[in-house]
């Protein structure tokens, strides 16, 4: 009754922590500035994202984690452990038990990678859970029953397609497409466009207030700033919703092959419960603008947005600790 049951959403772009009775207590972004000569971190988080773009040479801006996994262990390590301190304190008479979650993709290796760095940091034994799970628990789907549920977790380094079913991964799918790569091709439209260079977050500013997956029925437009290729001097532009929309076009067709591929792999008694359902959508980037109406005109299946995608994973990871045994034995069975 005294420990804390934490769950963690290790993502590329943020971070997010679930502690069992509180909610979601941590949203920060995945980001660490370092002074170089010392080795030392100076800032975690949006202290260290503000300093993108403008802080010296002597100071790194890195982001430990690349498409869903460790790119750089020691500072994965070190941000991991000043989170967990900020939530429990140093002095911890009871360690808490955490569950962090791994994109469905990846190696053994890489997995260790992440479960070592968790064990550091919160001095006891971790577990991990494949990240559509988690997102499909904490979506509040009955992933304990016989019946089919799909989920599609688009973050921010990697886009998964799974169906789930007796709390096991019968078919998955993943793609090192998601978040930041719709970022990348909408700066890089508006530089083979307008010869105007624009920085990661700008790119991100466009794609929240303006960005859809579809072209909207009241066109919107939005100023940019940016430096000119040519003259390299600042230079303001107006772009429009459409000009986002083709933009991002090429990359969410990507993510709604994968999908596509997991339904062709599907066993039809569960795919006849995905018609039934249809499919939830989880993740950060399942904020951008219609990404539900694309997806249903692509599989011809319903999607639907979850509520709160943004915290899907994080949530199901700290609830996936309630029903750890369960986990285990589905896992066993390697269902994928």
């Amino acid at each position: 009754m005294f420990e804390k049951k934490i769950g963690v959403d290790l993502g590329t772009c943020t971070i997010l922590i679930y502690i069992k009775g509180r909610g979601i207590v941590l949203q920060e972004p995945s980001i660490v500035a370092i002074a170089q000569k010392e080795e030392r971190i100076v800032a975690v988080g949006r202290e260290a994202q503000a300093m993108l773009g403008r802080v010296p040479d002597s100071i790194e801006i890195t982001r430990p984690l690349r498409d869903g996994v460790i790119a750089d262990y020691f500072v994965t390590e070190r941000m991991l452990d000043q989170y967990i301190r900020r939530l429990v304190g140093n002095i911890r008479l009871f360690q808490p038990e955490i569950m962090i979650s791994t994109p469905v993709g990846i190696t053994s290796v890489e997995r260790r990678a992440v479960e070592d760095a968790a064990r550091k940091a919160a001095r006891r034994q971790v577990y991990t859970i494949p990240e559509p799970l988690a997102a499909a628990i904490g979506a509040g789907l009955p992933v304990d029953t016989p019946t089919g549920n799909m989920v599609i977790d688009i973050g921010g380094g990697t886009s998964e397609a799974a169906v789930i079913s007796m709390n096991g991964i019968v078919t998955s799918k993943s793609i090192r497409v998601a978040g930041m790569k719709l970022d990348e091709a909408i700066a890089n439209h508006i530089r083979r466009k307008h010869n105007l260079v624009i920085g990661e977050q700008t790119a991100e500013e466009i794609k929240i207030s303006i960005g859809s997956a579809t072209p909207l029925k009241k066109p919107r437009t939005m100023q940019v700033k940016g430096r000119d290729q040519v003259t390299g001097l600042p230079r303001t532009i107006n772009i429009t919703s459409d000009e986002v929309t083709d933009a991002l076009s090429e990359r969410l067709l990507e993510i709604s092959m994968v999908v596509k591929s997991v339904l062709e792999q599907t066993p039809p008694e569960l795919a006849s419960d995905i018609i039934d359902r249809g499919i939830i959508i989880t993740g950060g980037s399942a904020q951008l603008r219609n990404i539900d109406v694309l997806l249903t005109q692509q599989t011809s299946v319903p999607c639907y947005v979850a509520d709160n995608p943004t915290a899907c994973v994080a949530l199901g990871a700290g609830k996936g600790l309630d029903m750890r045994e369960a986990l285990e034995r589905a896992a066993a069975h390697d269902y994928s």
